[in-house]
C-alpha cells in the first residue's frame, strides 16, 4: 500500500490551538492553509480528500505532513510560517549611497562645471568606497536621495 500516509496525531491542545488560528483574526492564506491540512488529517482524511476539499496540490499535503512530522516538538504554530527566504543581497548600502550623495554636493573636479554620473561613478570607486559601480547604479542612489 504505497498510497497510504501514515495518520498525523494531534493532541488537544494542539487541536485547539489550530481551530483558534483558523477562526480568529488576520493570517496569511498559506498559513490558515496549512493548519487546515493538519486539522483534516488529524480526522483521517486522505490526501485526495485534502486536494479537492482545500484545492491544493499534493505535494502541499506531503510537505506539511513531512514538516509536521520532522518538527514534531517544536510549537505547532511555529510550523505553519514560511521559513526565511534569503533573497537578493543588496549591492549599495546606507554608507556608499551616503558617500555618493556628499560626493555629488561637493566642488566638480577642476576643468568640470559640475558633476556628471561618469564621473562620480569612477571617483567613488577611486576612493574605495565600492569595488565597482556603473553611472546607473549612481543615478538609482542619487535618485533615492531627494
Amino acid at each position: 500500500m504505497p498510497n497510504q500516509r501514515r495518520a498525523i496525531t494531534l493532541s488537544k491542545a494542539q487541536r485547539g490551538e489550530l481551530e483558534r488560528f483558523v477562526a480568529q483574526g488576520k493570517k496569511s492564506a498559506r498559513a490558515i492553509t496549512r493548519a487546515r491540512i493538519l486539522l483534516l488529517s488529524d480526522e483521517g482524511r486522505k490526501d485526495k480528500e485534502l486536494t479537492a476539499i482545500l484545492g491544493v496540490s499534493r505535494g502541499t499535503v506531503h510537505n506539511v505532513r513531512t514538516k509536521y512530522r520532522q518538527k514534531g516538538r517544536t510549537p505547532i504554530l511555529d510550523l505553519l510560517q514560511d521559513a526565511p527566504r534569503s533573497g537578493r543581497p543588496i549591492k549599495f548600502d546606507n554608507r556608499v549611497a551616503a558617500n555618493v550623495t556628499m560626493i555629488a554636493c561637493s566642488a566638480p573636479p577642476p576643468g568640470r562645471g559640475r558633476w556628471t554620473l561618469r564621473l562620480l561613478a569612477d571617483k567613488v570607486v577611486q576612493l574605495d568606497v565600492t569595488d565597482a559601480i556603473s553611472y546607473e547604479g549612481v543615478r538609482r542612489l542619487l535618485k533615492k536621495t531627494s
